[in-house]
């Protein structure tokens, strides 16, 4: 007798994790509509469903009614142990269909160390693992995140890749997949469309080129519908905020209602990602705030309500935003992720505390002055202190402080900073709050990513890192201050992964094949088995992570266009050992990364008050020549 789902759910932990029906869910007859999409998060369920781009997607989706979304993520192991055992293939929550059955099958590229995790759910699905072993009877394997800003390390697996933000062109690509439905299009077809869909990268078209020694040198369109560089897809207002989300029956990550106040991050990290590829910013109003979250309130019943950006506190309007939620709700409990390093943002938090005020959490993210402007991380010391001194006067009992280590240009010195900050932090916690006072320094190393000015640096060797850790564990020990380190052996294959080209794609595979999966989770984290796979795959690992890049070499990203220019980050790399900085353009004038090319909200105000300024310039200029 086959097993049954149910049989299996009576088998493992946490079944909640599989059996879909939760608070909000759609559910669709599959016969009523013309296109089927299941969106599958390569990680657990309890990580999966704390993401707000799948809900928002699952959300659009469900909204039009000739199409259907559900949701599938990745098994944990005593679950994909009995779904092997019984020949069970990955199922959706909502109908519990094969994954296999759906038109398209959209993962999320949120962190190179699930890829493995990709791989391990197509298999399970009874999909083809590999792009051109597919057929006509297969779904397209669709990919969108921020992984995508270098899709080539999972290019082989992988249909098409979504480059940018996903709200209009899922919704074109809705479209595209009822008309191919209705044609009986073949999946050369389907492929070929998607080559003229901007924003969507589609790798089986294009071929990398490498030099004698094994180097990546390009990458060519073979086709040529195939455009050479992919734009990224950018929408100009945010849409409608997700006040309908789907409430878990077993707790997540984030188990919270939670509003996106604003999209985007112009304060120019150099080390940060996410500064650099979801410009410009773009906010939501505090009247469009209060509205979501009053539906939100009455649509999930959590009395929680986080205000979600990558840095809260920068919003225009984030006073009289918090204002009117705490007059409207105020037995809401309001949480701010991300915060700015100043007293102004410490005011912000305070005026949103309810209860017991326990950890407010800052990131300085460097030690000392010279390389906090190295890395653009606009802070001093004299903010972090004023933070502290507020926070600690206002009640708080610990401090949570975030630091790289790794950074370039970094010595021994900087990171003693880093001690001695924390030790100027808790006697400032003593001071008002006495032994209650805890101050806790936690660390992450450096990964270079692409698209950012470190796209170029090297990453510290294991032995670099660990002597940075001892000085630091030591020193904490010594100050009173608790400390916690991540290990540099994932850090190490997280820089080959976003940095790698289609060699290390066939790494991804070997290791996968010899049993790495939940790479993120400390307990499955197989270092050896990926050490076999790069050396089995001919990858030079201290090629992709412990070198300098030359700024002219060929990247093997090139082909995506994230908005801001190389030029730019070549010229913030320069920056990086004079410790120039750039100010934030939000709040300033243009800094011409690039950005001002799209036409998208802010950047085109800025580019006009840039015009005008540079007018403004050559006229006084003009005047001046006469005067003379």
């Amino acid at each position: 007798m086959t097993a049954t789902i149910e049989d299996l759910l009576q088998r493992v932990s946490k079944p909640a994790r599989y059996t879909g029906g939760e608070w909000n869910t759609v559910t669709k007859d599959w016969s009523s509509v013309d296109s089927r999409f299941v969106l599958a998060y390569p990680d657990s369920y309890d990580i999966g469903m704390s993401n707000m781009g799948l809900g928002i997607l699952y959300d659009l989706l469900n909204q039009r009614d000739d199409v259907l979304c559900e949701r599938t993520f990745a098994p944990w192991d005593d679950m994909e142990a009995e779904m092997r055992r019984e020949d069970v293939a990955l199922w959706s929550l909502e109908t519990r269909h094969n994954v296999r059955d759906f038109d398209v099958v959209g993962f999320t590229l949120q962190y190179e160390m699930t890829y493995t995790n990709i791989l391990n759910m197509l298999d399970l699905a009874g999909i083809p693992i590999r792009s051109a072993d597919r057929t006509d009877e297969h779904p397209l394997v669709v990919a969108g995140g921020s992984g995508s800003f270098n899709p080539e390390p999972m290019a082989p697996f992988v249909d098409a890749f979504i480059i940018g933000e996903g709200e209009e062109v899922i919704l074109e690509l809705a479209n595209m997949m009822r008309e191919w439905n209705h044609a009986g299009a073949t999946r050369e077809r389907r492929l070929r469309d998607l080559l003229i869909l901007p924003g969507v990268y589609v790798p089986a078209f294009y071929q990398a080129h490498w030099d004698q020694e094994g180097h990546f040198q390009s990458l060519e369109p073979t086709d040529g519908s195939a455009p050479p560089v992919i734009k990224r897809r950018i929408v100009e207002e945010l849409p409608s905020a997700l006040t309908k989300p789907i409430v878990p029956f077993l707790q997540t990550v984030h188990d919270r209602a939670a509003v996106e106040i604003q999209r985007g991050c112009t304060q120019g990290c150099r080390f940060c990602q996410a500064g650099m590829i979801y410009r410009p910013t773009r906010e939501r109003s505090p009247d469009e705030v209060v509205d979501a979250a009053r539906e939100l309130i009455q649509n999930t019943g959590y009395d929680e309500l986080s205000l979600l950006s990558l840095s809260t506190t920068d919003h225009r309007e984030i006073v009289p935003m918090v204002d009117k939620l705490t007059t409207e709700f105020p037995d809401l409990k309001i949480s701010i992720p991300s915060t700015r390093v100043d007293s102004f943002s410490v005011d912000v938090a305070n005026a949103v505390a309810k209860g017991k005020k326990h950890t407010l959490t800052l990131a300085p993210e460097a030690g000392s002055q010279r390389l906090r402007n190295a890395i653009n991380k606009l802070v001093s010391e004299e903010d972090l202190l004023g933070a502290a001194e507020n926070a600690f006067s206002r009640g708080w009992t610990g401090i949570k402080m975030y630091f790289m280590v790794g950074l370039p240009t970094e010595t021994l010195e900087d990171v003693e900073h880093i001690v001695e900050m924390g030790r100027k932090v808790k006697e400032i916690g003593r001071k008002h709050v006495g032994g209650r006072a805890r101050v806790r320094v936690s660390t992450s190393n450096h990964v270079p990513k692409p698209h950012t000015p470190f796209q170029w640096a090297r990453q510290d060797t294991a032995e670099e890192l660990e002597t940075k850790h001892f000085l630091l564990k030591d020193g904490c020990r010594k100050a009173g201050v608790e400390f916690s380190w991540n290990d540099p052996r994932d850090s190490f294959l997280e820089a080959v992964l976003s940095r790698g080209d289609r060699r290390v794609a066939e790494a991804v595979y070997m290791a996968w094949e010899n049993g790495a999966k939940f790479d993120a989770w400390g307990e499955h984290f197989k270092p050896d088995v990926w050490d076999a796979a790069m050396e089995a795959a001919g990858v030079d690992l201290d090629w992709f992570a412990h070198r300098e890049w030359d700024t002219r070499e060929p990247l093997p990203w090139d082909h995506v266009d994230c908005g801001v220019t190389k030029a730019y980050l070549r010229g913030q790399w320069k920056d990086v050992m004079s410790t120039e900085t750039v100010g934030d353009c939000h709040h300033g004038p243009c800094n011409v990364c690039g950005m001002q090319n799209f036409p998208v909200g802010d950047c085109v105000t800025k580019l006009d008050q840039l015009i005008e300024l540079r007018k403004a310039a050559k006229q006084r200029k003009a005047e001046l020549v006469e005067l003379v």
